[in-house]
Parts: C-alpha cells; structure tokens; sequence
C-alpha cells in the first residue's frame, strides 16, 4: 500500500478521539442464513476479478495501481492478483491453464527483472521490490521506495500459487520453481535497521527510512514470511518487539486491539486463517485475531450509526472507513463547521484516532465478508442499491464515495461531482479490489485460507512467533520437520569448537525429498570433507535455493537464454555463515542450460576468490555423468570434470566414479 497510508498511521495518533457511547444492538451472527451463497456475490467477484485480468499487462503479469487513470503499477497489487487467478479458476471465470499460464508469465517477469543498488533501471533489491514499478519495463518509477510491507503482499500471492498449482505439468513444476525462488532470495534480515522489529523501506538515494512496524497492523503478515525464510528469517525476538506496542481498548462496546483503518485488519487475514489459532499476545484476552478482526468491524459500524460528525449517508449499511481515495485536500464548511477533506488517505476511527472526511470506502466492508458477513453483505448490497452507478460500474465497486462532499467550487484531484449523491470516485484500485475478492472466496469457500495453511513457509513462520492451537497444530504434525522448523542455527550459536561445513551449488545437493538426506552425497562424503570429524556440522544452502547458477529446483533453467550468474551473492551467503569449509556441488545440468565450460569454470574462479580471500577452505565436486543429455553432453561433462580436477587438485571431490 502507498508510503503514505504507512505514514499516516505513525501520525493518526494526533487526531482527535471519539468518545464511544453505549454498544449499538447488530444483527444476530452469521449461522441462521447462509450469506455464502448470496447471488450478489457472484456478481461481485466476477466483475472485480474482471479488473485484474483485464487491466494486468499480459506480457509481464504487472498489475496496475489505479484504472482507468494511466498509472504504475502496484506490487501489492500483483500479489493480490496472484491469489485472484486462483478463485477465477475455482469461480470457473478462467481455466486452470489459463490462470498458469498469465502467473507464470508474472513470476518469470519478477525473477528476471534486475535487481540492485542503482537509483534507476532496477525493479527492486536483495530480493525486496519497489512500492511502484513502470507497467512496461517493470523498473522503479520515480523515487519510490523499496518497500517491505508491499513485498510481503506480493510475496502472499507468490506463496498461494506455489500451493495452488500443484499439477505435474511442466507450467506448474515451473510456477512452483519460481514461487521458491523469489521468496527464499528476499533478504528479511536486512530490513531491520532502526531496532528489532522491520523496517518499512529503503531508499538508494538515501539508506533506510526512519520507520519500522509495531503495533497491530497489517504487517503481520510481513513478520510471518520474514519468520518462516529458509534461507533470511529474521530472528524470533522480531515478534514480541512488533506486538509488544500493540494497544487494547474498547470502541464502540468491542474490545479489541485497535487500528482505525480496516484495511490492517484484513490484509493478513486475507491470506492467513487466524482462526482457532493464538500467540502470547492474543492469548490472554480469550479470543484469536479473526475474533478481533471482527470486533473491528462491527465497531465500525456502530460509528457509523452513531455517527458523531454527522456526515450525509452514515447508518447502519453504509459504513466503512479506510485508506483510500478522496475528493481533494481542501477545507471547506458543513453541518455548520469547517471541515478537512482530504484525497488519498488512511481513514479509520478507533480509540487511538478517527480520521474521518465523510468519505465511505466499499473495500471496508467487502474486506471483512468473511468476518462478519451479515453486517458487511447488507452493507454493500445497499451502496449499490442507493448510489447505483456512482459507485457500482463495470468492475465493481469504484474506490470510494462521499455523500457529503458536493462542492462545485473546489478543483477535484480524483473523481467527479454526480449530482443528488456528492462526489464520487472514477478509479477502481487494485489494493482495494483484492480484498473484496479473496474474501469473498473465503466466505464462500475458504479457498485462499485452504491454499495457505500448505504452505511449509507459513506454517513456519507462525510456529517461530509463537501461535499455537488449531489447524497450526495439525499442520505442523505433518510437516516435515526440515521444512517445518526454522532454520539450522547460525555460526555463533555453534557449540565450542565445532565445524561447519556450508554446501552451496545444486538445488538437490541433498536429494530430491524431505526424508532422502541419509542417501544424498553430502552425507555419504561428510567424513571425507571434514576429515571425519564427528563435531562437524553441514548446513546446506542449495537446500535454501542458492544454486550455482540460478538453475531452478525442478533441474530446469531459468529461461532458455543464458543464464544469469548469481556467484557473488551465493558466496557472500555463504561466508556470512562464518563456516570452516564451503563445498560446491556443481549442478550438472547447467551445461544441458547451456552454461559453458569454461563459464562455469570463471564462476568457480570467482567463489575461489572470495573463499581464499576470507581465509575459508573450499571444495569443488565434479559433474556426474547424465546419459540423457545424450554422447555429446556426457563429452561436455567429463571435459568439466578434467578442468575441476585439474584446477582444484585434492579440492576436488571426483563424484564421477560414484555413478559412471
């Protein structure tokens, strides 16, 4: 979401706070009727999954920020359209191979886009992206930052559809690929410069912004995928820091811990079920975060109904207050009192703040379909019912609408004046359409939730803050526990006098399961590398993603052009480890990529350098021979062999002989 919303949540705090009266009766729970299965519904989330398949540039996957306003596009919002792509199949709106073919393309968009420390003609760095990227070339637009928060939404999608496509096709295998590797290269610990929780960006032109998360917001989301990295996780600590200023009250006759805007309260859910599950914060107020999401949203709209600044539409369903857009930052008199109206902002109204302009945002209600359907459900079907095609158009709900504004006088920067209902927007926005849909789905079928509750990634990242109970619990017992536990510890936590062995190079350096390592070739030479030394350890970083040559897990390249070598960041991961020894197991299929000869044998030369530079032993392994690649490809193998071992003499760990 935009730099702005994240800021003005930091400042909110000044605004003034709204004495809550007497809890507001609502309607009784959900249960008596099944609000699933509402045919508004299909109406909804087929023209709102319309916006991200039609708007999306079908050459690259990106997603644009706002439509019909030209405009960037939003890195946030391609997550959401990830996870979206999946509920058009389930919704029968595209096909399955559709849907595979328009998320590929995206995921091999993102990995191939450059990425370092330049101000201009990078897309992003060390594994995060920028907030905005240009909709063609995919590079950073303007002086935006580098953007934790919105990584983290983009990240959310790219783990649904390594869930989500799990056919043996040859799109899929590759969906999955690139779904591991854009995750595990994000560097989550380094987003954490100011203290022990992370930070919200970066910038080239000037380092670190001054910010980081804390309190409950939507970065929950955030600190889960930065705990379950296999590869960069930030350490446990990072969640007590984040929930440790986390604030309790009561709004409105509900409880909860508060953030005026709703949109924190529903982005992590929109991926996460925090159903039935609890973490130390949480855990002594009786209730999960689902549960206060939902309080959340019925306080909402007992402000509503109170309605203490008198705003023109305000009751009992028309409700909802968020970021989004406005009418203009402009001061003008109504209900007897000048009033400040304002464009894109964070709207919310909560103990800590209200910040409230009379503008209603329909995402706010749509957002929290599956927390309180029988209040948000009503509400949406009226703003369609009452303001019709102000506000309801080919995709949906346009972003926002203030009855109160119609002040013919005043110079818009979005939207329009419709007379009889005030002033209303003309954009739809892709962080605000992708709320809508997924939950939806996931009243209707709880499809997202399902997918997620998969992920090894996720289910690591909840165990290390802490949740317990549930499906987490479950989950957990069936995960394997290489994939399911954080990762193995760093050097210094090394008992004394231990070894560390790190292996870098081949995806399947440890086999091609979970429970194969007893068979892989690390394990049957670790004698012969670490001179049998019974308090070696090995932690193998091919297992995290870092290949040699940026050869995808399946075993198939990245693209069919040559491939971009990644030595320099494999082998500063590696010697950050501190290790006694770094082995390079050489993925023979790189010269089936195209890789040649004597390329890889420069690349090796660079990870010497580096390792005798640092003062680390290293070892080079040989390829093993593929009879598939055919005589020609074998004759390439073995000529690589003979360069290693007469390069690297007894450096050299000869697997040749172990399968010719």
């Amino acid at each position: 979401m935009r730099l702005l919303v994240l800021c003005s949540a930091l400042v909110l705090a000044g605004c003034a706070t709204v004495a809550p009266p007497a809890p507001s009766a609502v309607p009784a729970p959900a249960g008596a009727v099944d609000w699933a299965q509402d045919p508004f519904l299909d109406t909804l989330q087929e023209r709102t999954f319309d916006w991200f398949w039609d708007t999306t540039n079908p050459a690259n996957g990106l997603v644009p920020d706002r439509w019909p306003t030209e405009s960037f596009s939003s890195v946030a919002s391609i997550g959401f359209g990830l996870t979206g792509y999946g509920v058009g199949v389930e919704r029968g709106y595209v096909t399955r191979d559709e849907a595979a073919e328009r998320t590929l393309t995206t995921l091999r968009f993102l990995y191939d886009a450059p990425q370092g420390p330049r101000q201009t003609g990078e897309t992003g760095y060390k594994g995060f992206y920028y907030h905005f990227l240009d909709m063609e070339t995919g590079e950073r637009f303007r002086g935006v930052e580098l953007s934790s928060i919105d990584t983290a939404l983009l990240m959310a999608g790219v783990l649904f559809a390594r869930e989500f496509y799990d056919g043996a096709d040859d799109d899929e295998a590759q969906i999955r690929a690139y779904s591991d590797s854009l995750y595990q290269r994000v560097e989550w610990d380094w987003m954490r410069p100011n203290s022990d929780r992370i930070g919200m960006g970066w910038h080239p032109e000037t380092g670190f912004l001054p910010y980081d998360y804390q309190g409950y917001t939507e970065a929950m989301l955030l600190y889960v995928l930065a705990l379950g990295s296999p590869t960069y996780p930030v350490d446990a600590d990072a969640w007590p820091a984040f929930t440790a200023t986390s604030t309790w009250s009561t709004f409105y006759g509900q409880p909860h811990a508060g953030f005026p805007p709703l949109f924190g309260h529903q982005y992590s859910h929109a991926w996460i079920d925090f159903r039935g599950i609890q973490d130390d914060w949480i855990r002594p107020y009786g209730i999960d975060y689902f549960e206060n999401s939902r309080r959340a949203t019925l306080s909402q709209r007992a402000y509503a109904i109170e309605n203490p600044g008198g705003w023109a539409g305000y009751g009992e369903d028309i409700w909802g207050l968020t970021a989004s857009d406005g009418p203009a930052d402009v001061q003008r008199e109504f209900g007897g009192t000048m009033r400040q109206f304002h464009t894109y902002t964070a709207r919310g109204a909560g103990t800590e703040n209200v910040q409230d302009d009379g503008t209603i945002v329909p995402t706010a209600a749509g957002g929290s379909l599956a927390f309180a359907p029988e209040i948000a459900l009503p509400a949406l079907k009226a703003m369609r019912a009452r303001y019709g095609p102000a506000v309801w158009g080919e995709y949906g709900f346009l972003d926002a609408f203030n009855p109160s504004f119609t002040f013919a006088d005043v110079r818009l920067q979005h939207g329009r004046l419709v007379p009889g209902y005030g002033w209303a927007d003309t954009d739809y926005l892709g962080i605000d359409q992708g709320p809508i849909l997924l939950m939806a789905e996931n009243l209707r079928s709880e499809l997202v939730w399902r997918t997620i509750r998969r992920s090894p990634y996720v289910v690591a990242g909840l165990r290390r803050a802490g949740f317990t109970g549930g499906w987490l619990d479950d989950a957990t017992a069936a995960m394997p526990a290489r994939v399911a536990g954080p990762r193995q510890p760093e050097p210094t936590a090394r008992a004394e006098g231990s070894r560390l062995l790190v292996v870098l190079g081949s995806s399947t350096a440890e086999g091609t399961g979970p429970l194969s390592n007893d068979s892989t070739w690390v394990n049957r030479l670790r004698a012969r590398l670490l001179a049998g030394d019974e308090r070696a350890d090995v932690l193998n970083l091919a297992r995290g993603g870092y290949t040699t040559f940026n050869v995808l897990p399946t075993g198939a390249p990245a693209r069919p052009t040559p491939l971009q070598i990644d030595t320099v960041r494999n082998v500063t991961a590696a010697l950050r480890q501190r290790p006694d020894a770094i082995v390079v197991n050489l993925p023979s299929n790189d010269l089936a990529a195209g890789v040649t000869v004597a390329e890889q044998m420069a690349n090796l030369e660079r990870i010497a350098d580096a390792a005798e530079a640092a003062g680390v032993g290293l070892w080079v392994t040989t390829p093993m021979p593929r009879d598939a690649l055919g005589a020609a490809g074998v004759a390439s193998q073995l000529a690589l062999r003979t360069a290693i071992l007469a390069r690297f003499g007894d450096r050299a760990v000869d697997l040749w002989p172990l399968v010719a």
